[in-house]
């Protein structure tokens, strides 16, 4: 069995989307001749804990570990944060209005932590891996980013050890959302586009999960371009017959920063509310994950808080039983200039849940193909008032009448195996 070192920040107990996608690629890849050996950081500061994912990790794989400096605990005295809270990910504001400090950390942090914070474990990574490595042969490494820093890390190692390399991206690195948050000095930004087009040119195989940014690392010289999108594992899927909720439910699952913040969702469904008695009764909206005070702003805005049902964070079965309750799973993309590539994690497991998903966002775009090739719900623009109204009185008309429901065709090519046997198929071929 080929043997392939995997270096990803993100693993159990991390909890939240950004462990699942090789997590659940190490759990399959035996099965397809691959023998995955973990590198990670022993002391990550991760924003959710879920000690359940642990039980994905594949029984006798070498899990590496090395403890890592994060200047986190100076940030958060640097911005009063007690030592124990979490820090926020995504930009994602829970005060009314951000201090100073913390406006003056995000500088910092942009033009200083180059790629990103979990910059200091790029050297001591790349002396612990040469040293074991020395000792252990392997035929491949694959760096999982963000954060981007690992992609560092296996760049040296591919150099030193000429082996061969797939930089995977869950998400963008210049073009994220973010990015012009960062509030970068025109040399930062210069670094940042360097060390991107570094890695893009010198991995062998680069891997991410939709087209619209698989476009932009070609237009950077990409040797080779594959999408693979996430996915769910069917393992995971409730069997148990479920009832769904008796109110009509809008869920959303996962983290809301302002970006996201669906303002013309909330003046339509106050429309509706002021308009129908019976459907303000049945209204709920529910919230499981971390929310930015500007999405709670609009809701007091809209007088919607009497529907708001806000939980902050769910163990991953309890977010899946959850889904296949909700009346309707509404999916937010954020209105930025990469809308249409934006292809979240959480959309496949809404797939997975059979329920009517609700979409808002541009209606030519990765999600949005997806949505009408599966016929799981539908996909509205940020600005169709009409057509989210006509949608959204569609849909509480099926509930009134208990037929609101949806059978998604041809999903089971994003469950986790087979895009872990698509994975195994570009490896072969570089390997």
């Amino acid at each position: 069995m080929k043997k392939v070192l995997i270096i990803t920040y993100y693993w159990p107990p991390a909890g939240g989307s950004a462990v699942y996608r090789w997590l659940k690629f190490t759990k399959y890849l035996r099965e397809f001749g691959w023998e995955p050996i973990v590198y990670t950081a022993e002391n990550g500061e991760y924003a959710e804990f879920d000690p359940e994912n642990e039980k994905d990790i594949p029984s006798g794989i070498t899990i590496l570990k090395q403890p890592i400096w994060e200047p986190y605990q100076l940030y958060k005295r640097f911005i009063g944060q007690k030592k124990t809270e979490k820090v926020n990910v995504g930009f994602l504001t829970e005060k009314k209005k951000p201090a100073l400090a913390e406006r003056v950390s995000v500088w910092i942090r942009g033009n200083f932590f180059i790629p990103d914070a979990r910059c200091f474990w790029i050297n001591s990574s790349v002396k612990y891996l040469s040293n074991w490595l020395a000792a252990n042969p392997i035929d491949m490494v694959i760096s999982s980013g963000p954060p981007h820093s690992t992609h560092l890390i296996a760049m040296k190692l591919k150099k030193r050890f000429t082996l061969p390399w797939i930089a995977d991206f869950r998400d963008p690195w210049t073009k994220i959302d973010f990015y012009k948050e960062l509030h970068l000095t025109w040399l930062a930004d210069k670094k940042h586009h360097r060390l991107e087009k570094q890695v893009i040119t010198t991995a062998d195989c680069i891997v991410t999960v939709g087209n619209q940014i698989k476009e932009e690392f070609e237009a950077l010289g990409a040797k080779k371009t594959v999408v693979i999108t996430n996915g769910f594992d069917a393992a995971d899927r409730i069997q148990e017959t479920i009832e769904c909720d008796r109110e009509f439910t809008l869920a959303h699952f996962g983290t809301v920063n302002k970006a996201r913040n669906p303002e013309l969702l909330w003046q339509v469904l106050a429309e509706l509310v002021e308009e129908n008695k019976e459907f303000a009764k049945d209204l709920k909206i529910k919230f499981v994950g971390r929310i930015d005070q500007a999405v709670l702003a609009s809701i007091q805005k809209y007088n919607l808080e009497s529907s708001l049902i806000k939980i902050d964070f769910l163990p991953h079965k309890e977010v899946l039983k959850l889904q296949k309750q909700s009346q309707i799973l509404l999916l937010l993309i954020n209105q930025t200039h990469n809308a249409q590539g934006i292809l979240t994690g959480k959309f496949f497991e809404y797939l997975a849940a059979e329920r009517p998903i609700l979409g808002i966002g541009p209606t030519q775009g990765d999600v949005a193909d997806i949505l009408t090739q599966s016929k799981a719900g539908k996909m509205v623009d940020f600005t169709n008032h009409s057509s989210l109204k006509q949608t959204l009185l569609s849909f509480y008309a099926d509930y009134k009448a208990s037929q609101l429901s949806v059978n998604p065709s041809g999903i089971m090519k994003y469950s986790r195996y087979e895009l872990t046997r698509k994975l195994a198929e570009v490896m072969d071929s570089l390997g």
